[in-house]
């Protein structure tokens, strides 16, 4: 991998850093770097439309197979967590710890940094893929191509509030 910070990165070291490190998968990352890190962070909403795609799928080949809006819900909710390794569940869960904890700023940094979950995590995790479940049940209820466009949309907006917040000018 390159490390020259000021050389700009093409469009394919982007879509590389952005699959290779937005999802599980075998993408070989050529460049670790500001550069392909910035490149990728403005791709990262090409790798929330595959997951997207995946997920409503998953949602929609459950309907084909005779279950529930429920049921095909769930499904798509799984698909993200396998794809990104729960990247996501588990940042949201440290976070949460963190800011749970009612501690000063250093000890909840300390605790968002350690590798077990705690309660505010796990309670935090079960209400938000609750909630997820019956957004995309509500889709699914409709259809599944309604249901498919739901888990898409859900999946792009997220990882477009990733390249908003990875902007110059938004502290780390």
């Amino acid at each position: 991998m390159t490390d020259a910070p000021s050389a700009r990165a093409t469009t394919g070291d982007a879509l590389r850093f952005a699959f290779g490190t937005l999802t599980v998968l075998p993408v070989r990352l050529t460049r670790w770097d500001r550069a392909a890190a910035r490149g990728g962070m403005l791709a990262a909403p090409l790798a929330g439309l595959a997951v997207g795609v995946c997920a409503g799928a998953a949602g929609w080949l459950f309907l084909l197979l005779g279950t529930g809006p429920a049921v095909a819900a769930v499904a798509a909710a799984a698909v993200p967590a396998v794809l990104t390794r729960g990247l996501h569940l588990d940042g949201l869960a440290d976070v949460a710890d963190g800011l749970g904890s009612g501690r000063p700023a250093e000890d909840a940094l300390r605790i968002m940094k350690q590798s077990d979950i705690g309660p505010f995590g796990v309670v935090t995790l079960v209400f938000v893929l609750l909630g997820q479940a019956a957004v995309l049940a509500g889709g699914y209820a409709g259809g599944g191509a309604r249901g498919a466009l739901t888990a898409v949309v859900a999946a792009v907006a997220a990882r477009c509030a990733l390249t908003l917040a990875a902007r110059r000018g938004v502290p780390a």
